[in-house]
């Protein structure tokens, strides 16, 4: 497998703190790659050095098998990026704003080329709207239109989602995996929600306090057996009645967290609850493992001190 980003040793030292501390990672070609850790962890500072915003105080990044310090023009023209909030001019519309970054860059796409690039990321219909009228999820999306600009194998993405609804996620969520599937783009996604990166991403890091926790394939990492469950249905009244009569019968402990119902019980695995509701003639719309990074984190943490 080829190595398009690696990191070897990284450290950065802020005076008497250290944010990141001999950091190593590896994410291959093809990788929809997940970067976690809870607020503070160092992942920003990983990334801003990563982009050579910031330089090292030991170790070094690697881009597409080439040292950055010594290469940074010729390794980053291959990157997209964005770092934290993306800036637009606000009165102007999606499409003048890519023209204009565009320049900034130093490239001349067409306007069949700005259009595709809307049209990837979800806005051709609103390439002559204001940004000042784009949601806080269209702004993002527009950000990443941004990265996509002159066609870089990597994408480097900090925290896109923070502060969306969930209709917001899920679309920014759809959009990284079309880049990687339909574009063949390498996608490196910094987050704090596990179970966003357990939706799309196929490897992972999680840091804490700028040190490596684990690193591997996310399947392998996450044992679903240990997690709770988190069902939704076309009705909720149906699925929590049938919830309640388990509950009687001291099979299964839920929650209920607006739409959706949390299953806690470990004594009925979810594929079999879920033959159960169909079974009663009731709709299940999904299904799927949820633990948080908090909860991560400790589990792990147990297994390695037994």
């Amino acid at each position: 497998m080829e190595t398009v980003l690696q990191a070897k040793n990284l450290t950065k030292r802020f005076r008497n703190l250290i944010a990141v501390d001999n950091l190593d990672l590896n994410v291959y070609r093809g990788d929809i790659f997940g970067f976690l850790g809870p607020n503070g962890a160092g992942k920003s500072t990983t990334i801003r050095m990563m982009l050579s915003l910031i330089y090292p105080n030991a170790g070094e990044v690697l881009l597409f098998g080439k040292p950055l310090r010594k290469n940074f023009k010729e390794v980053l023209r291959n990157v997209g990026a964005i770092v934290e909030k993306p800036d637009f001019y606000l009165y102007l519309s999606a499409y003048k704003n890519l023209e204009i970054l565009a320049k900034l860059y130093g490239i001349s796409p067409t306007k069949k080329q700005i259009m595709e690039i809307l049209e990837l990321v979800g806005l051709e219909k609103r390439y002559k709207s204001k940004v000042k009228t784009f949601s806080h999820g269209m702004k993002q999306r527009l950000g990443i239109a941004q990265a996509l600009l002159h066609d870089p194998e990597l994408i480097i993405l900090d925290e896109p989602t923070t502060g969306l609804d969930p209709h917001g996620m899920k679309e920014v969520r759809d959009l990284i995996t079309r880049l990687s599937k339909e574009k063949d783009k390498t996608i490196f996604l910094s987050s704090h929600l596990l179970n966003e990166i357990e939706l799309i991403a196929n490897r992972m890091v999680i840091i804490n306090k700028g040190k490596t926790v684990v690193e591997g394939n996310v399947p392998d990492l996450l044992d679903k057996s240990n997690a709770d469950y988190v069902f939704t249905f076309d009705d909720i009244s149906n699925g929590i009645k049938i919830l309640t009569d388990l509950n009687y019968a001291e099979e299964i402990d839920f929650e209920i967290q607006k739409d959706e119902v949390i299953v806690k019980s470990k004594r009925i695995p979810p594929h079999e609850l879920n033959k159960i509701f169909i079974q009663n003639d009731i709709n299940v719309l999904s299904f799927f493992p949820r633990r948080t990074l908090e909860e991560y984190f400790l589990s792990i943490t147990q297994e390695s001190t037994k």
